[in-house]
């Protein structure tokens, strides 16, 4: 009732300061009218015309308002005394000449449709109708080549004759272009406060290549042989967001945001990162120190060798997330993060696009499994004065009905631990890295011990240039994988996108260093070294039938730069390259020592 009658209150007030306003102009308006034509009448030739210009503002000779602001919007009167202006954002600039030719007057400057440097009205500068209603398009182009080794089974149809190994040549050739073109529809200057609402949709066109040297890896069907051109359109983005109130006087609001949206629910992206329909309420509180997030995700199927979403298919998978933040938590700068994770993955039978089953786990008895995961957490991020560090911790506890490696049903009780200090020299960041996710000491006991995630994509002691979080590794010819593209964890799942969370693995412990450098304002790199290790390799033991699998799994060495020649986004390179060294553990399982590599380069242009 209270929310009622001040809601009602204030749109009286606002109706009534609108009828006072439109009042007060209309008697000003008539005033100035009436002294014009006095004026005029004192004149005895008549007043010369304005025209409209090429860009569609109304001004004198010489006078134009900077960027490009659309077409026509107002043709004047050439008998008029007045020169009717569209709205404020068009109001025209005075001629100013100050260099010959015009080059450097920056505040002056003409735009252009394709220049998105300058303002532009569709880059969300003048609005595109209305007063307050704004057009934000973006074009992006994203690709990505990359030359990589990855162990590789053989299969039962080997490219070689007589090919004794069960590994067989591991070198693969793998691009990616992803065409992507969003536009964005909001009302309100966002400079000053939140957007009243907002629409966005982003469509985006991937066409992948990738070689093998081996015939099993591409299709289930081997006769397809060793290569695979794809494309998929999918929408990464189709939401509508609207603002539901203001809080306090200094802009602490609260709003709702409905459709495919993309939302990372920790600093890292340690449990969840993704872009799937749902609801998602969020906002903030005393002067932005506390912001919250309230979600709820319902997950529509990927398609496989572009990751993207496959909007007719449904996932039949439920994930709710809250999260609460504190900034300047004890210390200035520093923000502290209580976060609550549930997981509910109905379980049902998948094929993918290549023929491979994903769903139920092609391990195992292959049983429908339905997983039930709470996740509890707490992450830290910020500096404490040059000090910086980035922490999380995570408890997950739950059920699954039938785990695939364990053959029947399992209680989960796993945990995670990643710790990052780091500290500034100048242009120089020296880090440190730990992390640590349980494995299961007994896959058969009834617990599952091993820790996963919803859908990781950290970005962690070198993440996508690390060797090791950025390949996929299979395991054998198991169809399933030791760890996912994109992922620190040993899950031992059979897709990351596709397939379900498993707790029966082996864990992972992992310490490094690493050394940022900001060489200069074009230049970026990363140099990481990570030494990686099992925590329980027990259940490794169990699926591959072997007698013993050591712990130490390998040496991770990663170098990523990234250069911007344009001192902004609009195009950006980056390159990457990492070498595997395997220890022992690795050879366990691979039969080899033989270092790995992956190298890429990846080139972004937007518009």
């Amino acid at each position: 009732m209270y929310v009622r009658r001040t809601a009602t209150w204030i749109l009286f007030a606002t109706f009534a300061f609108y009828l006072t306003g439109f009042a007060d102009s209309s008697e000003g308006h008539k005033e100035g009218k009436q002294e014009a034509k006095s004026e005029s009448l004192k004149k005895s030739e008549p007043p010369v015309p304005m025209a409209p210009t090429e860009l569609g503002y109304i001004g004198g000779p010489g006078e134009r308002p900077s960027g490009f602001v659309g077409g026509h919007r107002r043709e004047p009167d050439p008998h008029s005394d007045f020169l009717p202006i569209p709205d404020r954002w068009r109001i025209s600039l005075p001629h100013w000449d100050r260099y010959p030719g015009g080059k450097g007057e920056y505040p002056y400057t003409k735009g252009a449709v394709w220049n998105p440097y300058n303002q532009n009205v569709i880059k969300g500068d003048y609005p595109v109708f209305g007063d307050n209603r704004f057009l934000l398009v973006n074009v992006i182009s994203d690709t990505i080549l990359e030359s990589r080794k990855v162990p590789t089974p053989s299969g039962v149809s080997t490219k070689k004759s007589f090919s004794q190994s069960f590994f067989g040549d591991p070198q693969q050739y793998f691009v990616i272009e992803n065409f992507i073109f969003s536009v964005e529809l909001f009302q309100g200057a966002a400079a000053f406060k939140p957007r009243d609402w907002e629409l966005r949709v982003t469509p985006v066109l991937n066409v992948n290549f990738l070689n093998l040297e081996e015939n099993n890896g591409i299709d289930i069907d081997v006769r397809k042989g060793r290569g695979r051109l794809d494309h998929h359109l999918g929408f990464q983005e189709l939401f509508i967001e609207k603002h539901l109130g203001d809080l306090t006087p200094n802009y602490d609001f609260f709003f709702v945001r409905a459709g495919i949206q993309a939302f990372t629910s920790d600093f890292r992206g340690f449990i969840f990162l993704e872009n799937q329909p749902g609801v998602r309420f969020s906002g903030n509180w005393a002067s932005n120190r506390y912001n919250w997030n309230l979600a709820y995700f319902h997950f529509l199927e990927k398609d496989t060798n572009s990751g993207l979403n496959s909007v007719f298919g449904d996932r039949k998978q439920d994930v709710v997330i809250a999260n609460l933040f504190r900034q300047d938590f004890i210390w200035p700068g520093y923000t502290i993060q209580f976060s609550y994770h549930f997981n509910y993955d109905h379980g049902d039978k998948r094929f993918d696009d290549d023929g491979f089953l994903r769903r139920p786990s092609p391990i195992g008895d292959r049983g429908v499994n339905r997983i039930s995961a709470h996740y509890i957490g707490l992450n830290s991020e910020g500096h404490i004065g040059r000090f910086n560090l980035s922490t999380a911790y995570y408890f997950v506890l739950g059920t699954e009905s039938h785990n695939p490696i364990a053959q029947k049903d399992v209680d989960i009780r796993a945990q995670m631990l990643a710790f990052e200090p780091s500290i500034d020299f100048d242009w120089l960041r020296l880090k440190g890295n730990f992390f640590y996710a349980s494995g299961d000491n007994n896959p058969e006991d009834g617990t599952a011990a091993g820790f996963d995630t919803i859908v990781d994509n950290p970005n962690f002691a070198g993440a996508g240039a690390s060797y090791w979080q950025r390949q996929g590794i299979p395991l054998g010819d198991t169809f399933v994988f030791l760890t996912g593209r994109n992922s620190l964890l040993p899950s031992l799942r059979s897709s990351k996108n596709e397939g379900q969370a498993n707790f029966a693995n082996p864990g992972l412990i992992l310490i490094g260093a690493g050394l940022d450098a900001r060489i200069t304002q074009k230049w970026r790199a990363d140099f990481n070294v990570n030494y990686l290790m099992f925590d329980r390799p027990q259940t490794l033991e169990f699926v591959l039938f072997q007698r013993k699998v050591n712990r130490e799994l390998g040496i991770d060495y990663s170098l990523g730069v990234q250069y911007r020649p344009l001192l902004t986004d609009n195009i950006i390179l980056n390159f990457g390259a990492a070498l595997f060294q395997p220890l022992e553990g690795f050879e366990d399982i691979y039969e080899s020592r033989e270092p790995l590599y992956s190298a890429f380069i990846g080139i972004t242009l937007v518009y």
